[in-house]
């Protein structure tokens, strides 16, 4: 009798952990997604389609939330979150987190780091993105994929461009950033930090002669006003990448992670064929503005660039890192 109620006993206990692990396993997780992203933008659209097949797919196991337009904070805010927690994902350029811990990761907006759009995507979504992710995932950080945001332009207010030898001199605006500063100095133009929105007004007062920023941005600040020339350097091909805090990715199951992982793959697909017609009908519209499109002697601007940049930083980005990029075909 005392044998069969310590065999009932352990029975019991072990039925009472199998159902305590099911009940884990099924536990709901609930993920908020902050970006700095308006609404209405293809980032956002492409988020707003991962939510909508992880949360179908998964079948309220996982349910993702969006919050675009800064809602959980800017960007600084948010991949400080996603690493402590505080922000369970992010879409946000790699380059802001070479301030908070992952020196490296800066080198992924580098100018003239990419050949091109494909170069990005394949070097990113494959070997250079794993091997990256590896650094991101010793900060608590996990890479989901990356997109291709947009390439960053030359404009100039009054002076067309058709190499590197034309902005000699020039002063062109750049974001407050040691790395677009080197290539401004690279370019032997000089450079002027400023926030962007003091920019439409030091350019209508010639406090800078040229500014560089993706086509879109030009168009949304409206520089067309005050800016006769877009000059097609191709400096910076920007990528944005989905990050997650990786204790929220081991809360998913595997089979789960399956389906988010999908779900990012065929997003980012989607959003990079919308990124490159966006920018495609978005010169033909600037030039109805009024804008001259210059496609200039690219070469003349990487030749003097990737040397310049790769030197200046090949300490904080390790030796070997930028040749392992390019060696990517």
């Amino acid at each position: 009798m005392k044998k069969t109620f310590v065999l009932f006993l352990v029975l019991a206990l072990v039925g009472a952990g199998v159902f305590a692990n099911g009940a884990k396993e099924q536990e709901k997780v609930v993920i908020r997604w902050g970006s700095v992203h308006t609404p209405d933008s293809i980032t956002t659209r492409m988020m707003n389609r991962v939510i909508e097949a992880v949360n179908k797919g998964t079948e309220g196991r996982v349910e993702i939330q969006g919050y675009p337009s800064s809602t959980l904070g800017g960007s600084r805010d948010l991949v400080e979150g996603v690493q402590s927690g505080l922000v369970d994902m992010c879409t946000e350029g790699p380059a802001q987190f070479s301030a908070v811990g992952i020196p490296v990761a800066d080198i992924a907006e580098a100018p003239y780091i990419w050949r091109d759009r494909e170069h990005l995507s394949k070097a990113l979504n494959g070997e250079f993105g794993d091997w990256l992710n590896n650094i991101f995932l010793e900060k608590n950080v996990r890479m989901l994929g990356a997109i291709y945001y947009g390439t960053r332009q030359l404009t100039t207010t009054d002076k067309p461009v058709y190499s590197v030898a034309d902005v000699k001199g020039m002063k062109i605006r750049v974001p407050e950033s040691a790395l677009y500063m080197k290539m401004v100095e690279a370019w032997g133009a000089k450079a002027t930090p400023m926030n962007l929105g003091e920019l439409y007004l030091a350019l209508s007062t010639k406090v800078a002669d040229a500014q560089e920023n993706p086509l879109t941005t030009f168009n949304a600040q409206k520089f067309y006003e005050i800016q006769k020339y877009v000059i097609l350097t191709d400096h910076i091909i920007c990528p944005n990448c989905i990050f997650i805090n990786e204790n929220v990715w081991k809360k998913i199951s595997p089979e789960d992670q399956k389906v988010f992982e999908d779900a990012v793959a065929e997003a980012i697909k989607w959003h990079d064929e919308q990124v490159v017609k966006a920018e495609e009908d978005l010169k033909v519209e600037l030039q109805k503005k009024g804008v001259t499109i210059i496609t200039p002697d690219v070469e003349s601007f990487r030749a003097v660039t990737a040397p310049y940049v790769e030197a200046a930083f090949r300490s904080k980005w390790g030796e070997g890192t930028w040749q392992m990029i390019q060696d990517i075909k």
